[in-house]
Parts: structure tokens; sequence; C-alpha cells
């Protein structure tokens, strides 16, 4: 039942059941945060074609902060889904790289982003249907 003023569709989409960290549902929800965060698929795309340096990432992914970006390669390294080489360079390069897992990845992540791609029209057009509703 619907509160006074209040659609009696539900608007919210972050409801989810309680679960402690050691629960396997909590672990598989932690990885899909992780590949699944617009930034890190984003990233993950452009190191599918080969390794990249920081600055080239940064030029190709329209909108993160140089911050964001950082926080992103750290936790991607961290998963071991990105690999970080330095070379002692005068200033040091910097380059990232898929791992070998991360490469298992990297299909997925391009069939998703083409799937976004072919269809962000006709969501686009769904999400304005049912706001205005």
């Amino acid at each position: 039942m619907a509160e006074e003023g209040t659609s009696t569709r539900a608007r919210h989409t972050d409801v989810r059941e309680p679960v402690g960290e050691d629960h396997p549902t909590c672990q598989l929800r932690d990885i899909l945060d992780r590949v699944g965060d617009k930034w890190s698929v984003l990233v993950m795309h452009l190191l599918g074609a080969g390794p990249r340096r920081y600055s080239e990432l940064q030029r190709a992914v329209e909108g993160i902060s140089q911050r964001m970006l950082t926080l992103t390669l750290r936790s991607l390294e961290r998963d071991g889904l990105v690999e970080r080489a330095v070379t002692p360079t005068s200033p040091p390069r910097v380059d990232y790289a898929l791992t070998p897992v991360g490469q298992t990845l990297s299909a997925q992540v391009a069939e998703l982003i083409t799937w976004a791609e072919q269809h962000r029209a006709y969501v686009a057009a769904s999400r304005a249907r049912y706001d205005a509703s």
C-alpha cells in the first residue's frame, strides 16, 4: 500500500538483504561491485587492447578525475586484474596492463560496452517514459 502522495511503483533500487562478510553472496557482490563499476569497466575495456600509460588512460576515459583513475587502478591491481609496471626513467614511466585473470574478463567487458552502445537510445527512451508516468 502506498503512502499518501507517493506512487505505488517502487523507486528504490538499493534494497538488499543484510549478509555477513563471510557469506558467499557478499563475496560475490564485492567482486561484482568492482568489475561492474563504470570506471573499472571503461579502464578494463581500454586495457583489453593492450598496455597503456596512465596519461593515455586519463585522456581516453572522459570525465574521470585523476584521483578516481588512481583509485580505480589501485583497486583493480589489488584485485589482481591489472598489473602496474614502472620503468625507471626521468620521469618514471608507468604502464598498466591486464593480468592473465583480467584478460579472461576482457571479452565480457567488450561485449557489455558494445551492448551499451547499441542500446543506449532505447534505455534513455525507457527512462523518459518511466519518469513521465
